[in-house]
Order: structure tokens, then C-alpha cells, then sequence
């Protein structure tokens, strides 16, 4: 059975969210970042180093957190959409390759890849996120005695 035209614009829709996620974070536009969830929304990062919280308390988690990477280029893939009346559990897999500042006119280049987890919420502004928990985290080449 195929998906409804409902369906397949709240599937394009979900992904989109998740796409202007991954620009908000790697472009450090935090205003972006905001319109992305849902007021009282939780982030949830700790398997990575980071921290349990709501959205402005991740905001300064993250300038902090980000301020040793020069760049970054977070790239989802493999996206499992289930949707549920006005909700949808979204599970993305995320591919980031970060460059670092290691000082001394030095940069280091690691990878990086992990789980979303998302629930997505249906507003009157569209689909948000509620809930955001990463897992599965791997890194690969990280620079010895980095932490985020």
C-alpha cells in the first residue's frame, strides 16, 4: 500500500527539518536552530560528551562545544519516518567529518557518525522537533586529549 499525498508531504516536510538541523549546526545559526523545536523541546547529547537540556541551554553548550571546529559538514542519511497522527518517530543515521583546531597554526580532521533520534511534533507552524536523542556514536581519527 502506498503512502497517502499527506504522508508523502509530511515525509518531505520531516526531512527538511531534519536538513535545516544539520545546516543550522555546521553554519552556527542559532535562530534557525530555534525555529526547529517545539517550546519545553529536549536535546539529548550525552553520548557524545554533551549534555541533557532544552534549546537554550544547548545553544550555549554548543557555542562552546563547537568553538575548536573549523568546520563541519553533518550529512543524514538512511531516514525512517513513522508517522502517527500529529507525531512521528524519525530515526537518521548522521555522517560528520570535522575539522579541528589543534593550535599552533594546526588543524586535524576527524569523523564522526551517530543515530538520531527524533520525535517531530505537528504544529500550527508545521512539523517540529520535540525530542532529539543521539546514540550509536563512533568516531574515527579523532586528535588524542580532544573533547568537545
Amino acid at each position: 500500500m502506498g503512502l497517502s499525498l499527506e504522508r508523502i508531504s509530511d515525509h518531505i516536510e520531516i526531512e527538511n527539518i531534519l536538513t535545516r538541523y544539520c545546516y543550522a549546526v555546521d553554519d552556527r545559526e542559532w535562530d534557525a536552530y530555534r525555529s526547529l523545536f517545539t517550546p519545553g523541546a529536549v536535546i539529548d547529547d550525552r553520548i557524545t560528551g554533551g549534555i541533557q537540556s532544552g534549546v537554550e541551554e544547548h545553544i550555549q553548550y554548543l557555542k562552546k562545544a563547537l568553538s575548536k571546529v573549523v568546520v563541519s559538514h553533518h550529512a543524514i542519511s538512511t531516514i525512517r519516518i513513522d508517522v502517527t497522527g500529529q507525531s512521528a518517530f524519525v530515526r537518521a543515521h548522521c555522517s560528520c567529518p570535522m575539522v579541528v583546531d589543534l593550535g599552533e597554526s594546526k588543524t586535524g580532521v576527524f569523523f564522526q557518525g551517530l543515530w538520531y533520534r527524533n520525535t517531530v511534533e505537528l504544529t500550527h507552524d508545521g512539523w517540529k522537533i520535540s525530542h532529539l536523542a543521539e546514540e550509536g556514536y563512533w568516531t574515527y581519527n579523532m586528535p588524542p586529549h580532544f573533547t568537545f
